[in-house]
């Protein structure tokens, strides 16, 4: 994962644990839980809890995890990703809340059906949890299968979303 150097960061406390979020100018860049897979190291990064996209982001995790939030209002800054974890990540934000999707569902809906091991990679890498929907994603039994963020974080997100 690249990041845009103009990034700036911020620490955001929620039920089910602290985070760390991200943003450039362009919007939010990453979300990621204290100890998820995949965490960037932010040594280096400016800290700014007052940039507008922060701010934004903060209130709307606090008010989804107050049950008074269903959908993320928020500028996004994917262009970290390659251009096919773009695809992936922009599937998963055509998930609405309250539904869910497997990994070969997600596939074929980018036209790439046969690679529901690469688009579980790209989930898996998503920078943006809960903003960009990867929770929702489940195996094609309909089993909670891989979390970056751990499965419990997982089934508690879906359990806010009314599907557990």
């Amino acid at each position: 994962m690249k990041f845009d150097p103009s990034l700036v960061a911020a620490r955001h406390s929620s039920p089910l644990g602290g985070m760390l979020l991200a943003a450039t100018d362009r919007g939010l860049a990453g979300l990621w839980f204290d100890g998820q897979r995949h965490h960037p190291d932010a040594a280096g990064w400016r800290f700014d809890p007052a940039h507008p996209v922060l701010v934004r982001t903060m209130r709307q995790l606090d008010e989804y995890f107050a049950g008074r939030r269903t959908t993320f209002d928020l500028p996004l800054d994917l262009q970290g990703g390659t251009p096919f974890q773009q695809s992936v990540w922009q599937a998963l934000l055509r998930i609405p809340c309250g539904e869910r999707r497997t990994y070969g569902q997600l596939g074929a809906g980018i036209g790439r059906s046969t690679a529901v091991r690469a688009v579980g990679a790209a989930v898996g890498r998503n920078p943006v949890c809960i903003v960009v929907p990867c929770h929702r994603v489940l195996g094609a039994d309909g089993s909670l299968t891989g979390y970056a963020g751990g499965l419990e974080r997982k089934t508690a997100l879906l359990r806010i979303e009314g599907l557990m």
